[in-house]
């Protein structure tokens, strides 16, 4: 039986933008995914956002690899946002949404989003999830 083959490193970065109105939940999702959320997929840099016209301008023009919603932001929520991005923008960056309740990643599907976080958010879960995520872009199988 032969052993898999190691894993090789990545030395791209990408740019994942975090929006939640709420500092301390921005905080949160960056602290739990981390810099590097696995070895083969690189390293991570984030833009922090609390505007919904900050989440629609970097995403319309292209700066965003990966975009991390709030669900529970306010006035308008991460789900509802994600909608619209995936409505409206060509080559929508994929998205992840963050919920606060496990029975809300039903939402999450109607939203169209890749992949869902549940708070409180488990470091290793969250960097799984959106490292699992980048790989789909860099295999091709996400929309952009």
């Amino acid at each position: 039986m032969s052993s898999p083959a190691p894993v090789q490193p990545s030395s791209r970065t990408w740019n994942v933008l975090v929006f939640s109105h709420r500092p301390e939940v921005r905080e949160a999702l960056v602290t739990a995914v981390g810099r590097r959320p696995a070895p083969d997929v690189g390293r991570v840099r984030y833009l922090e956002v609390g505007g919904i016209g900050e989440v629609l301008a970097a995403c319309d023009a292209g700066e965003v690899d990966l975009a991390i919603l709030d669900g529970e932001a306010q006035p308008t929520g991460g789900m509802g946002l994600a909608r619209q991005l995936k409505d409206e923008i060509t080559n929508c960056p994929p998205i992840v949404v963050s919920v606060r309740r496990a029975d809300d990643r039903w939402l999450a599907t109607w939203s169209q989003a890749e992949a869902v976080l549940v708070h409180p958010l488990d470091p290793l879960t969250a960097a799984e999830t959106v490292a699992d995520v980048l790989r789909g872009i860099s295999s091709g199988v996400s929309d952009r």
